[in-house]
């Protein structure tokens, strides 16, 4: 039998702590409380489903995700003006997660508020992020920087709502 993820093993769920969406490439995130997550293309009025991302053409992720322990990880020992863009948007990910680990959800589908989402890949940092955010991000993000989220089953994703896992048979039938 597999082990559960830790995140499982808790009393509180995962849950979704923060939405950032960007209309246009390099524009500066926006805060939400809520969003539609449109099936094969990625968050209503974000940049990435409306086709108009920085790495559209080459490495383009529908939805990326990054947990707040990796955030605050990234954020120790850093200058305050460098913690304060990490906690308002500037890491450029779309959801922040409490409770759970990107490193958790590998090979999974599951689902967020009335989505489904499939887990696709890791989402390193980039040049690109200091050119638009300030030097120093992507060396504080490191190899803890996100994964990239395929949208499965559209639907409404909120601030608050919790990470649900699915088995193989449910999300074998959601695909």
């Amino acid at each position: 039998m597999t082990p559960l993820p830790g995140f499982l093993r808790r009393r509180r769920p995962a849950t979704v702590s923060a939405i950032y969406l960007s209309a246009e490439a390099s524009q500066a995130m926006q805060a939400v409380d809520s969003v539609e997550a449109l099936a094969g293309q990625g968050l209503a009025g974000d940049r990435y489903a409306e086709r108009r991302g920085f790495w559209q053409a080459t490495d383009a992720c529908q939805v990326t995700l990054i947990g707040a322990d990796d955030l605050h990880r990234a954020a120790r020992g850093r200058p305050q003006g460098l913690r304060d863009k990490l906690d308002s948007g500037h890491h450029r990910r779309n959801l922040v997660v409490e409770g759970i680990k990107g490193r958790d959800l590998e090979g999974r589908t599951f689902r967020i508020g009335e989505a489904v989402f499939a887990y696709q890949k890791p989402r390193p940092p980039c040049g690109h992020l200091d050119q638009i955010e300030g030097a120093g991000l992507c060396k504080a993000l490191g190899r803890h920087s996100g994964i990239c989220l395929r949208v499965v089953e559209g639907g409404m994703v909120r601030v608050g709502d919790t990470i649900v896992l699915l088995s193989e048979s449910e999300a074998a039938s959601e695909i």
